[in-house]
């Protein structure tokens, strides 16, 4: 069963590789989550950037700093996380510079001077991370008449980020 941490770890582990969180604030009239593509400089903890467009629906409904809420799933859908904490803009020009990359570039035609380009930073407080057992082990569980719900135990934590 693996501990809290080792839970904790797969996540950031996971969200570097994928890199795609649902993004949403909390609260907001328009409180639909956003496809956002996160960046993290840092093994774990966060912060976690996202570049965007002043353009976009979550930017004017942000305002300077706003709660928030991140939906992950990993691509092999064996971990799915749920995090909460603050999103705020931050336009410091050395973050950017190191963030910047050609995926970025690609959606921005004047570069890191774009006027529309906004970086977000996202300050995780706390997630709630569930690893998935394969429902492949769980028919093949329940054929072999064991509880496939017991291989859930120990699968899930609750991380506190900050």
């Amino acid at each position: 069963m693996p501990s809290s941490a080792e839970i904790e770890a797969k996540f950031w582990k996971s969200l570097k590789s994928d890199m795609t969180l649902m993004l949403g604030l909390a609260g907001a009239d328009e409180n639909y989550a956003h496809p956002m593509t996160a960046q993290i400089e840092k093994a774990e903890r966060g912060p976690i950037w996202f570049f965007t467009s002043k353009e976009t629906d979550l930017a004017h409904a942000l305002g300077d700093r706003h709660e928030a809420l991140a939906q992950f799933a990993s691509k092999g859908h064996d971990l799915f996380a749920s995090i909460d904490g603050v999103l705020r803009v931050d336009d410091d020009r050395a973050t950017i510079d190191r963030l910047w990359n050609p995926f970025v570039a690609a959606w921005f035609e004047g570069g890191k001077s774009d006027p529309k380009l906004l970086l977000l930073r996202f300050d995780p407080r706390e997630a709630q991370i569930w690893l998935n057992e394969h429902s492949v082990f769980a028919a093949f569980k329940l054929l072999m008449g064991t509880d496939p719900k017991e291989a859930y135990d120990g699968k899930t934590a609750q991380v506190r980020l900050s």
